[in-house]
């Protein structure tokens, strides 16, 4: 039991975070709960196309450094990435409640931590709790950051029409870019410094994922703000 809290409490905790955030226009929690639901069963996708690769002879580190980013960046980062994005786009992006550039984020994050949950019970049970404690303070927050970067560009998408694929391919090009990076130092080997390219890499996409959220959290604030005035000058015509 401790080791399932272990491995469901980062993503949980995130998710709380990130609706209570979003206070000015509030998303449904049903299609929150439902997001956070299809992110965990899009893990299939990648599992089989991992499967297929490793049936082929790659691996996460086959002692080259092309191999080993073909592994990072062409198979685990644009499998995973692209299977939160197809639910990001095929769910979330066309309802109604999807109604402002922040709304990407919080669809996004939803996903990506529905992803991460079940990924997280997977190793938290095969490796045990100190697995669970350094994907805590990495994989799981990883897994955030890469949505919200996904989810920004996607929000933006969705209220610049003329722009629309060209952004919806940016932010899933920069969470591939991102993902793979991440987890090319990792596959390299288990020193410090790789560790620590990786935690670099981590840092500088945190930093710009909560640009990202300031931006959005604005907007949503400004829009909110228009509304409200808009319907008090209606209220007294």
């Amino acid at each position: 039991m401790m080791l399932l809290a272990l491995a469901v409490a980062p993503g949980f905790a995130i998710c709380l975070f990130f609706y209570a955030m979003d206070k000015y226009d509030r998303e449904p929690a049903g299609l929150l709960l439902k997001s956070f639901i299809l992110g965990m069963l899009c893990v299939a996708f990648p599992l089989v196309i991992q499967g297929v690769a490793l049936t082929l002879g790659f691996k996460e580190n086959n002692g080259t450094l092309i191999g080993t980013a073909a592994f990072a960046y062409g198979i685990v980062g644009v499998s995973e990435e692209m299977a939160k994005f197809l639910v990001l786009r095929g769910y979330a992006y066309p309802k109604k409640a999807f109604n402002e550039p922040l709304d990407g984020i919080v669809y996004s994050v939803m996903i990506g931590m529905g992803f991460a949950t079940l990924e997280n019970i997977a190793y938290v049970g095969k490796y045990g709790i100190g697995t669970g404690v350094a994907r805590m303070f990495l994989s799981v927050p990883a897994h955030a950051t890469f949505a919200i970067l996904m989810g920004y560009y996607t929000g933006l998408a969705k209220f610049i029409p003329q722009k629309n694929t060209i952004l919806l391919l940016k932010g899933l090009a920069v969470a591939i870019f991102f993902h793979g990076t991440f987890d090319f130092f990792l596959f390299l080997g288990n020193n410090i410094f790789l560790v620590g390219a990786s935690i670099i890499t981590l840092v500088f996409a945190a930093r710009l994922s909560i640009r990202a959220v300031k931006k959005d959290t604005a907007l949503s604030k400004q829009l909110y703000e228009q509304h409200f005035f808009d319907d008090k000058n209606n209220e007294q015509l």
